[in-house]
């Protein structure tokens, strides 16, 4: 990972809590070639000692080379988006602000037990906010069954965690204002940004 020294992000807590805000991660594995894949990863543990789960299909081609001791590399990433240099007073260069956490993992494969809790976990973690939520164990049980040998689960250990977050760090207040006003008048992923980057340079 890039990680300018002002854009360095390396505190635990600070890591742990963004691998847990930004769930929907992408899983890179060393195949016959670079393979990537999208999926949920969520987190057991403390920001101290945690390890990460999560399953893919089958039918995925990762899955020959998904093996105990394997080493993989998950990406998490926060808001992110384009900062024109015409919201700044003077000319500048635009830029792309964003924040990752990048992990640096062993595998280890889940037994049928620690797969099924886990999904249970993952169906819970998002359900729960529903109006009516329908959790995993509300399911037929048949149709569990025959899922379940659809999927492998595994554990990722954490070996090498990095962080960073360029938020316009040390660019003029005015500057940042103006930012954060004009990301607040687009939609989705920009006003989240504006957020993260109001947080970081400590604006109300």
């Amino acid at each position: 990972m890039y990680q300018p020294k002002k854009y360095k992000k390396s505190d635990s807590q600070y890591l742990f809590d963004f691998i847990k805000s930004h769930p929907f991660a992408t899983l890179v594995i060393k195949g016959e070639r670079l393979l990537a894949t999208h999926i949920p990863v969520l987190a057991e543990g403390n920001a101290e000692n945690f390890k990460l789960y999560a399953h893919i299909a089958n039918f995925n081609e990762m899955l020959p080379f998904l093996k105990n001791d394997v080493e993989v590399l998950l990406i998490f990433q926060g808001a992110h988006g384009y900062i024109s240099s015409s919201w700044y007073q003077e000319k500048d260069i635009s830029t792309w602000d964003y924040s990752a956490v990048h992990v640096n993992a062993k595998i280890k494969l889940q037994t049928s037990e620690e797969l099924e809790k886990s999904l249970d976990q993952l169906v819970h973690r998002f359900e729960k906010g529903q109006e009516k939520p329908l959790y995993y164990n509300d399911l037929p049980r048949k149709m569990l069954i025959d899922h379940l040998p659809l999927i492998t689960g595994f554990w990722c250990e954490p070996f090498k965690i990095e962080g960073v977050a360029k938020l316009h760090q040390s660019y003029k207040k005015e500057d940042i204002t103006s930012t954060v006003e004009q990301l607040e008048k687009e939609n989705g992923m920009s006003k989240e940004l504006a957020k993260n980057i109001k947080e970081e340079n400590n604006l109300k």
